[in-house]
């Protein structure tokens, strides 16, 4: 299914993509997280960075208040939790009732029974806007698959690229494969990503906190698909920078934040490999 007719599209090329992080910084979005214990921090140091806004309101009394005034909402199945779990409920229901973009990572589906089922309960509330995930995740999702190796990926983006396709036309989303080269599609269009470092995967939360720029491009841009190609791009040409000034994985994480505050539209309309 084409993109629906109420959002509008825009010509997914590197100028857009340019436009998209200086609209975002512009309008500098609230973005509400509720991820897992591992990776919050980092999460919210990578928002603080690129210029949005992080809350990590992820109890079940306040997330669904907070998430209908947030412009932005990031659900993450790393470590849930029963008392999490139904923040999240609250948090979907407020967002979709609000119209406010939710974006699903959903780590780890397919090898862990309850979290997938989790996932399958959170998608009876609305769809969300962007769905995150490596191709083992992707594949599982889709019913193809058992799963990665934990939070790993044992298949490539390519094997998950019509899963994806799949996913994206049933929920009238946008899913975002990660891996070497990233596969985004909302069934249709499909853009490729070609850039990156290996130390990503070497960084606690290096995909995880993707999910939450996703979020916050979402709140600003209104062609997902393009949200989700921003994101991945600001992220991935951040890191080639950072891996520049760095000497190994724990200092790549300290000059990726660096990167992500100082990269500007122009470098990283430059930069990008769009395929």
């Amino acid at each position: 299914m084409s993109a629906p007719s109420s959002v509008p599209t825009v010509p997914l090329d590197a100028a857009a993509v340019g436009e998209a992080l200086a609209a975002m910084r512009e309008h500098a979005p609230l973005v509400q997280c509720l991820t897992n214990v591992v990776v919050a921090q980092w999460t919210a140091n990578v928002l603080l960075a690129v210029g949005a806004s992080p809350s990590m309101v992820d109890n079940p009394e306040e997330a669904g208040p907070f998430a209908a005034v947030a412009d932005g909402v990031l659900v993450n199945l790393g470590t849930p939790q029963e008392a999490t779990v139904a923040a999240m409920h609250g948090a979907v229901s407020a967002a979709a009732a609000a119209g406010t973009p939710w974006v699903l990572d959903p780590v780890g589906v397919g090898g862990l029974a309850w979290r997938s089922r989790v996932v399958v309960d959170l998608l009876a509330h609305a769809s969300p806007a962007l769905v995150r995930g490596n191709p083992s995740e992707i594949l599982a999702f889709a019913g193809g698959g058992s799963g990665g190796r934990g939070p790993e990926s044992v298949d490539a983006a390519e094997d998950a690229l019509d899963a994806g396709r799949a996913l994206a036309r049933e929920h009238g989303t946008i899913v975002a494969v990660s891996g070497e080269v990233d596969h985004l599609t909302d069934g249709t269009r499909l853009v490729r990503v070609a850039n990156g470092h290996r130390w990503l995967t070497q960084v606690t939360g290096g995909g995880c906190a993707l999910g939450a720029l996703m979020a916050a491009f979402a709140a600003t841009t209104d062609d997902p698909l393009l949200a989700a190609t921003a994101a991945t791009a600001t992220y991935t040409v951040a890191a080639e920078v950072a891996a520049e000034r760095a000497a190994g994985p724990g200092s790549f994480a300290v000059a990726l934040l660096d990167s992500l505050a100082t990269l500007n539209p122009q470098e990283l309309t430059e930069k990008v490999v769009l395929r």
